[in-house]
């Protein structure tokens, strides 16, 4: 079974520990859940260009297999709706 890709670019914002707090809380075990803080860190510059080439213009943001999904703290709703928590 092919693991489900979740990348959630964030900054230190309240509304992003709250999506990555939602995001884990909904993950199925075939989700891969990683997590870039796009404002320090040692891959900053890594995260950052990844965030530039998914075209990430806010955070929080979320991608799943490599597509930008979701940008803004997002509901329940809108993350089952894109595929958070479905195998």
């Amino acid at each position: 079974m092919t693991k489900r890709q979740i990348e959630i670019f964030t900054a230190n914002c309240p509304f992003c520990d709250e999506t990555v707090r939602l995001v884990q809380e909904l993950a199925c075990p075939s989700c891969e859940v990683l997590v870039y803080n796009l404002s320090s860190g040692q891959q900053q510059s890594i995260y950052l260009a990844k965030a530039q080439q998914y075209g990430v213009q806010a955070v929080p943001a979320i991608a799943i297999n490599g597509v930008l999904m979701l940008t803004g703290k997002p509901t329940q709703q809108q993350l089952e709706a894109v595929g958070v928590g479905q195998n």
